[in-house]
């Protein structure tokens, strides 16, 4: 099941213009940080995951967001430097481009101005009733998509 969004810390922006990087908050827990006293790799997969998905949902219409799902194809993580507990964090994420059913994000996971992680991914759109891959309609990709 996905992480909800507002698990991780609260509101982030909407209704951004699709030249904006949408900004999302992260709360560094106790239960992220593994034996090496880092946020565990694993994690980043879940704040990506959230941050994509509190994207869409701030950028598309409510009518679009209810009738679409989005399923992670795949992940192209570089981890530039640790994040640990107490640290202030966010992710920042542009979708690139869609081609088909799939969109390609970036996502910048960032401590103050300091990229700290960096994350290429690809997300299938599907038909939210028949599971089935969708390409979103033009006036819906326009609202996200770099023009």
């Amino acid at each position: 099941m996905a992480p909800k969004a507002d698990q991780f810390l609260g509101e982030s922006q909407s209704m951004l213009p699709a030249s904006s990087p949408h900004r999302f908050p992260i709360k560094i827990a106790p239960g992220d940080i593994d034996f090496m006293g880092h946020v565990n790799n694993a994690v980043y997969l879940t704040w990506v995951q959230a941050a994509v998905i509190d994207y869409w949902r701030s950028v598309a219409p409510q009518d679009a967001v209810a009738q679409h799902l989005w399923v992670a194809l795949k992940h192209e993580i570089t981890f530039l430097k640790p994040t640990f507990l107490g640290d202030t964090v966010f992710a920042e994420v542009i979708a690139e481009k869609a081609q088909g059913a799939r969109t390609f994000f970036k996502t910048m996971i960032m401590r103050g101005e300091v990229l700290v992680t960096e994350v290429q991914s690809i997300w299938c759109c599907l038909d939210a009733a028949t599971r089935r891959p969708a390409r979103l309609a033009k006036e819906v990709l326009t609202r996200f998509l770099p023009e």
